[in-house]
């Protein structure tokens, strides 16, 4: 019996699943309809993609109001969006997460945008959402974890669910079309390449700038653990790992970043067309 049965049979469970669902509406409301005015900062992340220079996109300290910390060819994706002003795209880019966060809920869309994480990515506008969506998406049309490897780098760890499941030509896909992007990147903006590796990518590994709202836990002591969650995952049909070890594996672990958890509810319900059936229904033993 799954755990959704489990608390439908259930008054108590149901009537607690169903508070928490409006707890957590009630949260969003306040973010948008009380912080936001007060505060200001409605789209701070999404302000960073609409602002980027693609020729020089890199030098602002991460955390900082228009830093950008991507790779060149999502800095050069971003910087097409400057051809409309920032409240459009502001309200374009909060159409998208709320949209990525209703097709990932499915029949639970609510109970994902009641998931506080949930609510401060759409807040704050980062890309999160998109990354879940590319890890469900990504079991069936592995090339879309060049999103994931493009962007946040280090969730990619969820890769070794393919290597220890031994399913080389979905790794190869992955791996081919990031690569593929990359090379034809790099022979364009070489250097733009080098400040990313120096400014951003040297600045992680050395431990990324923290504050109050970040869990202060080092890459370097999560990145081993999420590898091993989802090589013990690949091994035994748990489909459920890749997506926390990619949370587990996130850069900087801010509240927003478990937004990434929304990737969960689809697998939960091995909905038709979202993820592959045969990856994560069929155990091992049965192939």
């Amino acid at each position: 019996m799954t755990l959704a049965a489990v608390v439908a049979a259930s008054p108590l469970l149901r009537a607690a699943r169903d508070g928490l669902i409006l707890a957590g509406l009630l949260f969003a409301g306040f973010l948008f309809f009380v912080v936001a005015p007060q505060t200001g900062t409605f789209g701070f992340d999404a302000y960073a993609y609409w602002a980027v220079d693609p020729s020089a996109p890199y030098g602002s300290t991460a955390g900082a109001l228009g830093a950008f910390t991507y790779s060149p060819p999502v800095a050069w994706l971003f910087g097409w969006f400057k051809i409309v002003p920032f409240a459009t795209f502001l309200v374009l880019w909060t159409g998208l997460q709320l949209g990525t966060a209703i097709w990932l809920g499915g029949r639970w869309a609510l109970s994902v945008i009641a998931f506080p994480p949930v609510a401060l990515e759409i807040y704050h506008g980062n890309v999160q959402l998109l990354i879940a969506a590319a890890i469900v998406l990504g079991f069936r049309w592995p090339a879309a974890w060049s999103f994931v490897l493009l962007t946040k780098v280090t969730p990619g760890i969820g890769l070794v669910w393919f290597a220890v499941r031994r399913e080389w030509r979905r790794l190869a896909i992955a791996l081919a079309v990031t690569g593929a992007i990359v090379v034809v990147s790099l022979v364009l903006q070489p250097e733009t390449w080098r400040s990313w590796v120096e400014d951003s990518l040297m600045a992680t590994a050395q431990g990324a700038p923290l504050n109050q709202f970040s869990l202060p836990v080092p890459l370097l002591l999560r990145l081993p653990l999420a590898a091993i969650l989802v090589a013990w995952g690949g091994l035994t049909d748990r489909a459920w790992t890749v997506p926390v070890a990619a949370t587990l594996a996130l850069p900087v672990l801010w509240p927003s970043g478990f937004a990434v958890l929304a990737a969960l509810w689809p697998i939960a319900q091995r909905r038709p067309g979202l993820t592959d059936d045969a990856t994560l229904a069929i155990p091992r033993r049965a192939r």
